[in-house]
């Protein structure tokens, strides 16, 4: 408990500030310099480095070099001034201020500190030239009852070298500015209430003094607090009307005009003091001389002490009466009308008045009242001497004085002499710290009989004189008035030391007792590094060496803990030491904390700690009772038997004990109440469960289990009335203690029996026990099923631990639930370690129809015989009561098992494509989770496993083989296929049929394959929202969604899925398709493929809903207390039905998207195939009623929307058939991504059909582009669904021709010059005409192109125009076709 010093708040930037108030240091930075970098703002080392590099490169640093630059001292060049209550600090120079205000921030570290940042800055100055001089941060009381001990506000109080003084907010806000004299402000300081200590002691009154060079003026504190409220409330009320003007009340003050003194540079107001008869003579003599009048009442005077030249210390004496106070009228700062500027914190000052105004304004100063003369009635005369500051104590006896010879010197206020001197502190900074002592820690004297701890009469006070000096880098804490450095640290040579010596204005007697805000009495600002720090002196230090038993306690304190850390052989000679030590220690408090560290060393042994105990015990009893400490007594008693029990448990662990019971299958079904089969599927269950669990772990080496430092073991528990009690410890510490007691006993290596005698007869109660087994037992999950004989030694412990007094009561209600059991049953529904869990569950269950039995059977024993049946009744209802709620148990934990098995299950996936959110671990079940997951929790849970599997729906219809049998309409063979695929080439899936199989019958209700595809499409869809690329994902989404066999849930689940992830992003993709819509091109496409999916998924489910009923949503007997958030399900059959022409208009527009997306159409404008009818009913609610497009079209739109058809079919047939052309260039044909491609001729038409275009000019233009791409085969099985053929054999003519010319006119050869001769002219006119360029497929065979000539022909009737020409191009084709050619 030595003195120290504790940093409590940061600044955020302090750099920011410096570089406001000194600009020129920002721009001295040489160009060429390493700029620091702007994060690491409080590292000050480099600029103050810098700047010593950049002063004086010639000449080395020096420790005491005194040439400092103002880079590394400006703070000591700037007014500063810290609120008490540390809710404000200033900082100011010249013109210029900084207001900085405390909050609450995390640091690089993660830990949360308070820093310092800007609140706000500006210029003060408002006459010109003037600048700040001294600085004051008040918080002034709330007056509201349920104030909690904070301040209400702070008023910062500014004096300038004008004479003015101003009284500003928080936010700077001027409030008020007063001129009472025109001298410069020299120094501001401040008086609040304290509660006078004991009756002799004066009640002063609170104040604000302001000095000046010839002048003290004295503002009343109960005036000045009025004032300010009157002033704020005016700001306030200004500022919301504009206009309101309330004259807050005037000031009452005090000017004293002080004479026969040079120079006056600070001063102290002592306050109100009355002499005493012998003093009031005294005076009385030396001024009036012999024959002096004598009043009977000495007077009341006001005492001021100033410090400067001639005198060196100046006393003054103003008496209470002698002059009435003044009043000033109140300069409001506040106009009647207030703009806007003045709150415009950023500009830095009020902005409102012209530069004339201003010029008025500043000609009309108020009127300055003459000063009441003061004679300095004595001093201490040292011509050669000069004062720079005087610091008064907290007790206002005492005054610190600092002088230009480097001497800091103690006065008595009272007498007014020097009572002490500090030599070599140049530049010296004071302040005082009061300590009060704490009334429990005081030792009576052995003079005192009464009782021990009974303290008696006030609490003493200490004063400690606190020093920097800024010359050594060292802060100095003396106690006074005579006493001894009691602390002393290395600050660093820049530092700012603060003392207010005040609290907070606006208390008096009655609210202050209540009022216990926490204050700073002083406080260290450290610019270097970036920290507030204050010191902690402790009261003991105050004491003198004599007196002081508590500083030899604490040196021995020292001693013992430097003893502790030493390496020394010889266990012996230290215990003896330590032994020696800690009997030498005088005081209760610290014998106890001395025993405490001893118990906490990691170096002494066992042996060591009891021997040491047991000695202090022994002298305590062996001492007279009354001067013995009780509570010291108690806690070595309590410790010494948490010793003794640590000794038996190492005693038993330590002992060579095996069980020689053979045990086997058989012992174990009977020990757990199972038949055989019972007991091998539990065996196959569990074995299933480690196996897959063992995949998913991995396990680091340990430490040994059931080990525990004695250090360790007395910091977890408690002893208190016999009992022992578990400190609160982590999950992790609370396993370590129950291994220490029970891992031994689970392995058979320690008696069970002695175990749990030697735990009771401690203290520990059965019910700590059976938590800290079940702690144990359920966290070594993987040991437990590694050795099954754990489970017998398990039963025999809860049997034991049952037994115990106040395990079971046995007249507990029969028809109530046991807590013993219950608190069990909770444990295991708890855990997330479900086969540790499992077991458990069967061994209390065992243990507890074992003790139900034996109880029934003592009832029944001690049972008259004309009332056996009735306790039998009352048995059996305990016995089943229980029973169902294990049985429940049992139910719950196998399920959670099965499910927790199937989680842990992984397919050997043969992709590398896996997304981040693929890899994220799911986390552990629990029967408590689940039940708390609401109805769809074990379906989202399963979902979210098969996210991370990434597996298709098939997969799921393969483990519900028997459920295909229940729906014959579903296509198999598909379904078989697809799954042949996938399971042969993406994926090994291992034992996750047989599993999933599993599940499916352990949960027929919650794993319903339409619940689980519901649950598996929305978790594909959320993730899909957290990364739209992964574009997969959705697909999967649509996937699972088409797959919901109920149509109801379909519906429901596919409006959910537009309405929560779709509509806005379409809506996106719709008006910024030729933009940046978030997504790339390849996610959007396949978004909008997708969506067009849904679409037409919602409007089949729509359709097919009224054919079949809702499904009714069952849940399983075991989990029908499941509570939580609703189920997707739930919501699904919720949602209403749908508009369907709205959503296949929808589809309509998400079809053109697409196309263009697919096709890389971006040139058109999908909604400029819309009339304004038909574009303001999209993105609108799928179930709401909208106006849609009705009637006749517009032709030119017809017109707009035949074009795109048309554009989509030549788009989708290049694509499909391009590859034929150019093998090379596979570029030219994009593939469709993720999955199959639409129909997209198909689809046109029945867009055509949607959109009021001719189906038949589409289907003709798909046969027409199909004969350009040289697929004549698939072109005559085009022409069959073609109605007007007329029309489609002349636009097959001219393709034929194209054909035939590009034959007879690009190659060039001697025969087809020969064959063009032998032509019609007609036919050749024709030919030429043609252009061949046109064709996509040139390499078309001819016979082919004979076969589309026959084609034609079929077409054309023979009153046909061009009939003639088409049997011309038979003969030109027979004669191309012709060997000879």
């Amino acid at each position: 408990m030595a003195c120290s010093i504790v940093q409590f708040c940061y600044f955020q930037d302090l750099q920011a500030s410096r570089d406001f108030l000194f600009p020129h240091l920002r721009e001295e930075t040489p160009s060429g310099a390493v700029r620091r970098d702007p994060s690491k703002s409080t590292n000050w080392e480099d600029d103050g480095w810098g700047a010593w590099e950049e002063t004086e490169p010639q000449e080395p640093e020096e420790e005491g070099n005194t040439c400092k630059t103002q880079k590394t001292s400006w703070l000591q060049d700037c007014v500063l001034s810290l609120s008490p209550t540390n809710d404000l600090m200033v900082i100011a120079r010249e013109q210029k201020a900084v207001f900085l205000v405390p909050k609450w921030k995390y640091s690089d570290k993660g830990k949360e500190e308070m820093q310092f940042a800007v609140g706000w800055s500006g210029s003060l100055n408002v006459e010109e030239g003037e600048c700040v001089t001294s600085a004051l941060c008040i918080p002034l009381a709330s007056q509201k009852r349920s104030s909690t001990g904070r301040p209400d506000w702070t008023c910062i109080v500014v004096g300038f070298t004008s004479g003015y003084v101003r009284f500003y907010t928080e936010s700077g806000v001027l409030l008020l500015a007063q001129l009472l004299n025109e001298d410069p402000v020299l120094q501001l300081k401040c008086r609040t209430y304290e509660i006078p200590r004991h009756p002799g002691v004066t009640e002063q009154n609170e104040e604000l003094s302001i000095l000046y060079p010839a002048a003290i003026v004295t503002i009343d504190g109960f005036s000045l607090f009025q004032s300010l409220r009157a002033c704020r409330n005016q700001v306030a009320k200004a500022a919301a009307s504009g206009n309101e003007n309330i004259q807050p009340p005037p000031l009452a003050y005090k000017k004293w005009g002080l004479q026969d003194i040079d120079t006056i540079i600070d001063h102290a107001s002592i306050g109100i003091m009355t002499l005493s008869p012998f003093d009031q003579m005294k005076t009385a003599s030396n001024i009036g001389g012999f024959n002096a009048a004598i009043k009977n009442s000495p007077p009341a005077m006001s005492q001021y002490i100033t410090v400067g030249s001639s005198p060196f210390t100046g006393f003054f004496y103003a008496l209470e009466g002698s002059t009435q106070p003044l009043l000033s009228h109140v300069a409001l700062a506040v106009a009647s009308k207030l703009t806007s500027a003045l709150f415009n914190a950023a500009s830095g000052w009020l902005g409102w008045k012209s530069k004339h105004e201003e010029e008025a304004v500043q000609k009309q100063k108020p009127k300055v009242e003459p000063a009441t003369p003061l004679a300095v009635r004595f001093g201490l005369p040292d011509s050669r001497r000069h004062g720079e500051s005087i610091c008064l104590s907290p007790c206002n006896t005492l005054a610190a004085v600092t002088d230009d010879f480097g001497r800091v010197i103690l006065l008595d206020v009272a007498r007014g002499i020097a009572i002490r001197m500090w030599k070599g502190y140049r530049d010296a900074q004071t302040g005082w710290i009061q300590i009060v002592e704490d009334l429990h820690e005081r030792v009576p004297e052995k003079v005192d009989f009464s009782p021990f701890g009974n303290t008696q009469g006030p609490s003493r006070v200490a004063q400690f004189l606190v020093i920097y000096a800024p010359r050594r880098g060292i802060l100095e804490v003396w106690s006074t008035q005579q006493g001894p450095r009691v602390g002393a640290f290395n600050v660093g040579k820049h530092c700012r030391l603060l003392y207010p010596g005040y609290k907070i204005m606006g208390l008096n007697n009655v609210t202050s007792q209540s009022w216990q805000p926490q204050t700073y009495q002083i406080c260290l600002v450290d610019p270097v590094s970036g920290g507030v720090k204050t010191v902690n002196v402790p009261f003991h230090l105050a004491l003198s060496d004599k007196k002081s038993e508590r500083a030899k306690d604490m040196h021995l304190v020292k001693k013992l803990g430097a003893l502790l850390k030493t390496k020394s052989p010889s266990l012996d000679l230290i215990e003896t030491e330590i032994k020696e030590l800690i009997l030498d220690i005088k005081y209760p408090a610290t014998k106890k904390q001395a025993l405490e560290s001893i118990l906490a060393s990691e170096r002494l042994p066992f042996s060591c700690l009891r021997n040491i105990t047991q000695t202090l015990m022994d002298t305590l009893k062996s001492q007279e009772l009354e001067s013995v400490d009780e509570g010291l007594l108690q806690f070595c008693a309590n410790k010494l038997k948490l010793l003794h029990l640590y000794e038996s448990v190492s005693q038993l662990n330590s002992l060579d004990f095996h069980s020689d019971t053979p045990f086997s299958d058989k012992d174990l079904a009977v020990l757990l109440r199972l038949d055989e089969k019972e007991l091998l599927q539990l065996q196959a269950l569990l074995e299933k469960y480690k196996q897959e669990n063992t995949k998913t772990t991995v396990r680091f080496s340990v430490d040994k289990d059931g080990v525990l430092p004695v250090k360790t073991f007395l910091e977890y528990l408690e002893y208190e009335k016999d009992v022992i009690n578990i400190k609160k410890i982590s999950e992790e510490e609370y396993v370590a203690l129950g291994s220490f007691f029970f891992w031994k006993c689970l392995h058979g290596e320690s008696s069970t029996e002695d175990m749990c005698h030697t735990l009771e007869s401690a203290g520990l109660s059965p019910q700590l026990l059976l938590s800290l087994l079940l702690s144990v037992w359920l966290s070594k999950e993987k040991d437990i099923l590694d050795k099954p004989q754990s489970v017998c030694c398990l039963h025999t412990m809860l049997s034991l631990l049952s037994k115990m007094k106040v395990a079971i009561d046995e007249t507990w209600d029969s028809q109530s639930v046991s807590p013993w059991w219950q608190q069990m049953r909770t444990a295991c529904i708890q855990s997330e370690n479900n086969g540790a869990a499992l077991l458990s569950a069967h061994v209390g269950h065992s243990v507890a129809a074992q003790i139900s039995n034996n109880m029934t059977e003592k009832k029944f024993s001690q049972t008259v015989l004309g009332a056996d049946s009735e306790a039998l009744t009352d048995s059996w209802e305990a016995l089943s009561l229980d029973t169902e709620y294990w049985k429940l148990l049992l139910k719950q934990l196998e399920d959670c098992l099965i499910l927790q098995t199937l989680l842990h299950s992984k397919a050997n996936m043969q992709t590398a494509n896996v997304s981040s959110l693929q890899t994220e671990p799911l986390p552990r079940l629990s029967v408590k989770k689940l039940l708390e997951g609401g109805k769809g929790g074990i379906a989202d849970t399963v979902a979210k496993w098969i996210f991370k599997q990434d597996f298709s729906p098939e997969i799921l219809k393969l483990a519900n083989k028997e459920r295909d049998t229940e729906n014959p309409d579903e296509p198999k063979e598909g379904i078989k296929r697809g799954l042949f695929e996938m399971s042969e080439v993406e994926m090994d899936l291992g034992a996750i049929p047989d599993l999933l199989c599993l599940a499916y019958k352990q949960f027929p209700c919650s794993l319903e394959l339409d619940v689980l595809r519901a649950h598996c499409c929305w978790e594909y869809v959320v993730q899909w929202n957290k990364d739209p690329e992964e574009a997969r994902f959705f697909v999967r989404s649509i996937e699972h969604l088409k797959h919901i066999l109920n149509a109801h849930v379909q519906n429901g689940i596919a409006l959910m899925m537009w309405n929560t992830f779709l509509v806005k992003r379409f809506s996106a993709a719709t008006y910024l398709m030729d933009k940046d819509v978030g997504m790339s091109d390849t996610a959007v496409t396949s978004f909008l493929g997708c969506c067009l999916d849904l679409l037409q998924t919602l409007m089949e489910a729509d359709v097919s809903r009224d054919e079949m009923q809702a499904p009714v949503l069952d849940t399983e007997d075991a989990w029908l207390a499941v509570e939580g958030p609703i189920s997707i399900v739930e919501l699904a059959l919720e949602q209403k039905h749908i508009h369907y022409p709205l959503v296949e208009h929808h589809s309509i527009l998400c079809s053109i998207l697409y196309a263009v997306m697919r096709f890389s159409l971006k040139t058109v404008k999908p909604l400029s195939l819309f009339d304004s009818k038909g574009k303001n009913a999209f993105f609108k609610d799928l179930t709401s009623i909208q106006l849609l497009p009705s009637g006749e079209m517009d032709p030119n739109f017809i017109s707009v929307r035949q074009q795109f058809l048309l554009k989509v079919v030549s788009a989708a047939v290049q694509a499909q058939h391009s590859v034929a052309k150019d093998k090379d260039s596979p570029e030219e044909a994009p593939a469709a991504p993720f999955g199959k491609d639409q129909d997209w001729p198909l689809l046109a038409v029945d867009l055509a059909h949607h959109l009021q275009v001719s189906e038949d000019v589409v289907r003709r233009h798909y046969v027409g582009e199909l004969y350009n791409h040289g697929v004549d085969h698939l072109g005559e099985e085009a022409i069959l669904q073609v109605q007007d053929k007329e029309v489609l054999a002349s636009q097959l003519l001219v393709l034929t021709g194209q054909r035939l010319a590009y034959a007879l006119f690009h190659t060039q050869t001697k025969e087809g010059m020969e064959l063009l001769a032998s032509l019609p002219p007609t036919l050749c006119t024709w030919l030429k005409a043609m252009d061949p360029q046109d064709l996509q497929n040139t390499e078309v065979p001819i016979a082919t192109t004979a076969n589309l000539v026959h084609k034609v022909i079929e077409l054309l009737p023979e009153n046909h125009g061009q009939y003639s020409l088409a049997l011309h191009l038979i003969d030109a084709v027979e004669a191309i076709a012709s060997p000879s050619l």
